[in-house]
């Protein structure tokens, strides 16, 4: 058979690793589904997500004409786009009240006045 770029193609999880998924396609060819390429956002253990033997569906997204290894991918066969999972950003300081950092320049003499206000009332 001979494999297009943008194929959809049927095959058995063959091997696991941490960098991706061997997957046969046929009896003579496997192909590779790069972890990034398993499914959209990070996936932090691809063995909790595939197993050996499993079957699947996979696009073919490159092929390396020199070395012939074919490049596979889940992510793009997602029918629901999983929105990434953003944190909100917390802040050390209050961004609106123009407080924080400055310059040791500028603040030094305030803090040694500080100081010596309080050891002068102790």
């Amino acid at each position: 058979m001979e494999y297009k770029i943008g194929m959809i193609l049927d095959g058995t999880i063959t091997g696991l690793q941490p960098y991706g998924a061997f997957v046969s396609l046929s009896d003579t060819v496997q192909g590779l589904i790069h972890v990034s390429e398993v499914q959209a956002g990070y996936t932090k253990n691809i063995h909790s997500l595939l197993t050996v033997g499993q079957k699947v569906q996979v696009q073919v997204i490159d092929i390396d004409e020199y070395s012939k290894k074919i490049s596979l991918s889940l992510r793009t066969l997602e029918t629901q786009i999983q929105p990434p999972n953003h944190r909100r950003k917390r802040y050390f300081t209050n961004k609106n009240k123009k407080i924080g950092f400055e310059t040791l320049e500028k603040e030094l003499p305030i803090w040694t006045d500080e100081a010596m206000d309080a050891l002068l009332e102790k």
